[in-house]
């Protein structure tokens, strides 16, 4: 049975749901790879940057609500509605892997982390998603740990999807530039680099990149990442979305596939 793949993607600012652009076009890419190749996942586990907890935690609802977690946008952007199912089961399968390790906790949902992605990946919202939240108690190679024992999820038919952002500083956000600065794009770099060539050091160690604490003044955004390439358990990646914007974002993505 072919493994399911694993995707990261960045996700910036909310504002990209309502968009159409290379971006999006790059997030469609890998939705349309997916069902095309893989066929429909039986559901997505999903780790989001805005699920940041003390703790790790899943869901377990049915009908999980979809959170409008931003603030100060066009009221159009709230009126965006991605109405996915979850999936108890998948919950379930969470606890057997991860045992103690991890509990439910009802009281989230599906953030805009994951929505404005998925909204443009499977627009057709007919997947279930279950959130895992990013544990902001462990080691970047407890992270990367924790996604090692979900891989077996792969095996099983579902998709394990994390979102976030290599770089991801808004104190340093420059509104009308289109691209990234040097830094941005020193550490965006580095971090593709040792993607591609499984230089697993520099990304558990990425305080020690170029301009490290520029692109990444706080982990949130980061340590989804980390899931990511544990549950990949040594897949090659490929690049999508190598895209900076805002002078302090990039929102470059990763589809991991052992299928060449």
């Amino acid at each position: 049975m072919t493994r399911t793949p694993v995707i990261f993607s960045g996700h910036g600012s909310p504002m990209i749901a309502l968009e159409q652009d290379e971006i999006t076009a790059g997030m469609e890419a890998a939705g349309s790879k997916v069902l095309k190749e893989y066929g429909t996942p039986k559901a997505i586990l999903a780790v989001s940057a805005h699920w940041y907890t003390k703790g790790t935690f899943t869901q377990s609802e049915e009908h999980p609500t979809q959170i409008y977690d931003m603030y100060g946008f066009p009221q159009e952007l709230y009126q965006v509605r991605y109405p996915v199912h979850g999936d108890p089961a998948l919950a379930d399968r969470i606890a057997e892997l991860l045992g103690n390790r991890v509990a439910v906790d009802n009281s989230w949902g599906i953030d805009h982390g994951t929505w404005t992605v998925l909204v443009h990946m499977f627009p057709k919202a007919d997947i279930p998603v279950v959130q895992l939240s990013v544990d902001s108690t462990l080691t970047s190679e407890e992270c990367f740990e924790i996604g090692k024992k979900l891989a077996p999820l792969r095996d099983e038919g579902y998709l394990v999807f994390g979102s976030g952002n290599i770089v991801h500083n808004l104190r340093r956000v420059e509104w009308d530039n289109p691209d990234g600065t040097p830094m941005t794009r020193a550490f965006n770099d580095y971090i593709i680099n040792a993607v591609e060539n499984g230089t697993m050091d520099r990304i558990l160690h990425y305080t020690k990149g170029p301009e490290a604490a520029y692109a990444v003044p706080t982990p949130e955004h980061y340590l989804p990442l980390l899931y990511c390439l544990g549950a990949a358990d040594g897949a090659p990646a490929q690049v999508f979305n190598n895209v900076c914007n805002l002078g302090s974002i990039a929102m470059t993505g990763f589809f991991w596939s052992n299928e060449k």
